[in-house]
């Protein structure tokens, strides 16, 4: 093969740093000086079926986080909203006129929405309904110039929505901005109409936000990504299900992440953890992505024709570009076509960048303890050009592009803290592809060895969020 291929195969890294995706008249109920327990988080039974025992203990030894009142409990203000023509208005004025504490209640049924449903500058408020196959917000007849999103919260501190269903939303189901203390429990975003380019790009899909806790949520049909968290700190991702998205689960320009126990399957690309240039907060760092499965992310890529990200390949399980202290482990990762792991810098993208604060180097990651079955054996798209390097016709289950600082380095190395760390993986295969040569014109020299790798990095410690234990 010439190597003026592998711009092309370089193509798909590109794409991903982008993901970087005449009824009775209803009634507004209230009652006050009352305390209305929350109903229990009913999780999809493909969730139940499909990720292990939440109670387990989590990998790193701590029993596994459960979400708790607070110690006093505070009178609730709760305004059920039922189904029928009037629900649209009946829903936003709750919301315009919500005073902290309040509950706004979506009681059982299907409810037609025209209009974006929004929460500005008020703490304190919680949106739930009865259980997300009872309570449905169905989008499907939003008018146009109203707002592309379902449910859109700006500047809301300790924020929950839980217990309901989001579908057919022209734009992003969920979008909350700059919250701090945001909980998403039992809820499901999906477009019915099954994975198409005319999706909303993200299901949910909190930004600049902190102390984030998403919990037994399914995710499923959008454009972009099912579950995005970006330019935020301190999250919590667990038990959730991500199927038949172009990107599952992303965690885009965050620190401090834990996302464990979730199901990633049939999307174009299962888990993604990046750093973009050019954004309000750079530089991602201390993410934990463990006990988690991840299979079968082959889907073919439905995003709209034009997007950067129509050019995603089908066939990776979790990806890691530019981000640093990373550490993935007890994972199982397994069928994906392209490759079951990726660590790149963002130089792999052949994009420019001005921002002289962003780091687009990959440091300090871990890869350990998981498992690793059938990857890489047929890798589509810009993978096809890229494993015509291996003789085996095959790439292997961890795949690194050997991009390093030469700032930091000492003796050619980096220094130790910084270092990747590829641990034991039980029977799996790994290599180095040479990115500095191939970039350089030259023909790369495939390193197969794990000697260079071999260095632990110290663990991370779990991420903690007030309420949460």
């Amino acid at each position: 093969m010439k190597l003026s291929h592998w711009g092309v195969a370089l193509s798909l890294c590109s794409c991903l740093a982008l993901i970087g995706c005449g009824q009775p008249q209803p009634t507004a109920s209230s009652t006050g000086a009352s305390t209305t327990e929350s109903s229990d988080a009913q999780a999809d039974e493909s969730i139940v079926a499909a990720v292990d025992d939440s109670t387990a203990p989590a990998a790193d030894g701590t029993e596994t986080p459960e979400a708790t009142d607070d110690a006093a409990e505070t009178e609730e203000e709760v305004v059920v909203i039922e189904p029928g023509p009037d629900a649209q208005k009946a829903a936003q004025e709750a919301l315009i006129y919500a005073e902290e504490g309040d509950v706004i209640e979506f009681a059982a049924g299907e409810f037609k929405l025209t209009k974006t449903l929004s929460l500005d500058d008020i703490k304190n408020v919680t949106i739930r309904g009865q259980g997300m196959d009872k309570t449905i917000l169905n989008f499907a007849d939003q008018q146009k110039g109203t707002g592309g999103e379902g449910i859109l919260v700006k500047n809301a501190d300790d924020f929950t929505i839980e217990d309901i269903t989001l579908q057919d939303t022209p734009g992003d189901a969920i979008k909350v901005d700059g919250s701090h203390g945001l909980t998403m429990r039992s809820v499901k975003t999906w477009w019915s109409n099954g994975p198409h380019a005319e999706n909303g790009a993200y299901g949910l899909y909190p930004v600049l936000s902190e102390n984030i806790l998403i919990e037994d949520c399914v995710a499923e049909c959008a454009s972009d990504a099912g579950i995005y968290v970006g330019q935020s700190k301190n999250i919590i991702v667990r038990r959730c299900r991500a199927e038949k998205n172009v990107a599952g689960i992303e965690i885009e320009n965050c620190i401090g992440a834990d996302v464990y126990e979730n199901v990633a399957t049939n999307n174009t690309g299962g888990l993604l953890v990046f750093s973009l240039p050019g954004l309000e907060q750079k530089n991602g760092s201390k993410c934990r992505v463990f006990n988690n499965k991840l299979y079968d992310n082959n889907h073919d890529n439905f995003a709209a024709p034009g997007n950067m990200v129509a050019t995603v390949p089908p066939g990776t399980g979790v990806s890691v570009m530019a981000n640093d202290q990373v550490e993935i482990f007890g994972n199982e990762i397994k069928n994906h076509k392209s490759t079951n792991c990726y660590i790149i810098s963002f130089f792999t993208t052949q994009r420019k960048f001005e921002d002289a604060a962003y780091d687009p180097y990959p440091e300090a990651i871990s890869v350990y303890d998981n498992k690793f079955e059938k990857g890489g054996y047929d890798p589509q798209k810009a993978w096809a050009d890229v494993v015509a390097f291996f003789p085996d016709g095959k790439l292997p289950d961890i795949v690194y592009d050997g991009m390093v600082d030469e700032k930091k380095t000492v003796d050619g190395k980096l220094p130790e803290g910084k270092q990747i760390f590829i641990g034991d993986n039980g029977d799996f295969s790994f290599a180095n592809i040479d990115y500095p040569k191939l970039m350089s014109g030259q023909p790369p020299e495939l390193d197969f060895k794990l000697e260079a790798y071999s260095t632990e990095l110290p663990k991370l410690p779990a991420i903690t969020i007030p309420g949460v234990k």
